[in-house]
């Protein structure tokens, strides 16, 4: 295709961080893309929120800096798609404006409501398994205990603040909020509303919201959005207001996109079943696509609605990742007021790669865990905390860098022994000559901003003891993603082409050499969990 004969997608990133803006081709490639930083407001008990303005404001800056960057003309910008932040939650007003700041994700101010919803006699870990299988049955998934989930958020808001919950015309996922700036349309897709754990998704192409969920939840379904539809459903045409600001034409679609995950499990190429990737951002996620709906209720793993119409994918989520290395560039190595002045600061991570390069595997049989706020899978746990075990003496900052690295990466490995185990007798099944004793997932795609780090990279080859794939431009990948359900859905791509396009920077293979000292610190990492809950319960309930 020659570049006259190019279009364009205008894809929203909108991260935890602040949005990545991009413009992508509809075959994938990113011409260019600006970053602007939001703030987090954390408050004591659990409380996490950002303030929607500075997300639209930050949208609006970012989405006018790569338009106005000329590389595209603006006649050849056809649509536009975002991905935001998942598991979040807005109150609105019937003019589309918000009563209070976002709950996002990190918020667990809402699990003592969980709690009550959970009581019964029969429980595993906190939860009464009655009505976990209620939900299970139907909805692929269940509330956390942590109250992260957005039926938390929203039975906070219920009982906290019954003045805004009465005034809340509709909640929107951070997802549908942005679409509703850019539409006027209150909707939201399958694939987004999936977490609120509210929606029957045992027909797949018959998706609807179960009224008895709903009811034991005791929340109002009208105040939920009525206009479910696909990911790659054109919502409309962009507003005149924003299409005027942002100098586009005023034919440019939006399409309904999804959220951050399933955005990532298209960009990523693993868009076949079983092809695997992780995404190392703030969080970390292990996701791919199955053709079965099935749910680990114990580990927190289970199947959801992807963001391919009709089909399903892993969901499951780590709180913390790249998140451990910001809190220490942030909270210990740097001071707030120094973060103002930029060269404080000079490319800090690529200075991390290069002290951990010089670091022996093991970090000296130093051990970090990487739970700052609580977890998810493969214990849902609000509870545990972060920390360095076997700290000594002898040791540099260049060991407690390097064991960051690895903890993260001994934490996805957690997880990944329990997917594998997850998908294992189902592949077997649909894999022609494929056996028990043969490795589930031997290679893995790995994406988002720590997979920029080619010694990360390799860390989480030798510790998972699999292929590691490094996607190209991996920090693009949920706007690629975006860009690829936008294309599909204006009949510029499909699916079965996805795989092709995407690029790979490097294949990193495990180094046997660290074998042995990997199995025994992870051996290690996982007793610490089982040793150190009780204790972290005590002090953090």
């Amino acid at each position: 295709m020659s570049d006259s004969q190019k279009k364009y997608i205008l894809a929203i990133d909108h991260g935890t961080g602040g949005p990545k803006t991009a413009i992508v081709s509809t075959h994938g490639e990113v011409v260019d893309w600006a970053f602007q930083e939001v703030p987090l407001h954390i408050e004591k008990g659990g409380g996490v929120e950002q303030d929607p303005n500075d997300w639209w404001n930050a949208i609006l800056k970012t989405s006018k800096k790569v338009i106005d960057g000329g590389f595209v003309s603006v006649e050849d910008i056809v649509g536009v798609c975002n991905t935001s932040q998942w598991s979040g939650t807005i109150p609105l007003d019937k003019n589309g404006n918000h009563l209070m700041n976002a709950i996002i994700w990190m918020d667990t101010r809402g699990a003592p409501y969980i709690k009550n919803i959970y009581k019964g006699l029969i429980k595993f870990s906190g939860i009464n398994l009655i009505k976990a299988l209620k939900w299970v049955k139907r909805t692929g998934g269940a509330p956390g205990l942590s109250g992260k989930d957005p039926i938390a958020h929203m039975l906070f808001i219920k009982n906290e603040y019954s003045e805004i919950y009465d005034k809340t015309y509709m909640f929107l996922e951070p997802q549908d909020y942005i679409n509703l700036k850019l539409t006027g349309k209150f909707a939201s897709s399958y694939t987004t509303i999936g977490v609120h754990w509210l929606t029957d998704i045992r027909k797949i192409n018959r998706i609807k919201y179960s009224k008895k969920l709903i009811k034991m939840c005791k929340l109002d379904q009208s105040k939920l959005p009525s206009e479910l539809v696909n990911s790659t459903d054109i919502l409309g045409p962009i507003t005149k207001e924003v299409a005027d600001e942002l100098g586009l034409e005023k034919n440019v679609k939006v399409i309904a996109g999804a959220p951050d995950v399933p955005s990532a499990a298209i960009g990523s190429g693993a868009v076949k079943d079983y092809d695997t990737h992780i995404y190392i951002g703030t969080s970390d996620w292990v996701i791919c696509h199955i053709p079965f709906k099935k749910t680990d209720i114990f580990h927190s793993i289970g199947a959801i609605v992807s963001g391919i119409p009709g089909r399903y994918m892993v969901i499951d989520e780590q709180e913390i990742a790249g998140g451990a290395l910001s809190f220490l560039r942030d909270k210990i190595l740097y001071h707030k007021d120094e973060l103002l002045r930029e060269e404080a600061v000079p490319d800090v991570y690529k200075i991390f790669d290069r002290m951990v390069e010089n670091v022996p595997a093991g970090s000296n049989n130093l051990i970090f865990t990487p739970w700052l706020i609580g977890e998810r899978s493969p214990v849902d746990d609000h509870t545990i905390r972060g920390g360095f075990y076997n700290l000594s003496l002898e040791m540099s900052r260049e060991h407690l860098i390097r064991a960051i690295f690895e903890g993260v990466a001994y934490n996805i490995k957690w997880l990944f022994i329990y997917l594998e185990k997850f998908i294992q007798k189902r592949k077997i099944k649909d894999t022609p000559g494929m056996i028990k004793k043969d490795i589930v997932i031997p290679e893995v795609s790995i994406i988002g901003g720590g997979a920029n780090s080619k010694i990360w990279c390799q860390i989480f080859a030798d510790v998972l003891d699999r292929t590691i794939k490094q996607v190209k431009d991996p920090i693009q990948t949920n706007a690629r993603g975006a860009a690829f359900m936008a294309s599909v859905g204006l009949g510029y791509l499909t699916w079965d082409q996805i795989p092709e396009l995407i690029e790979y920077s490097n294949v990193f293979k495990p180094n046997s050499e660290n074998r042995a000292i990997y199995d025994k610190l992870f051996s290690e990492y996982v007793n610490i969990y089982k040793i150190m809950k009780k204790m972290y319960k005590r002090l953090n309930e």
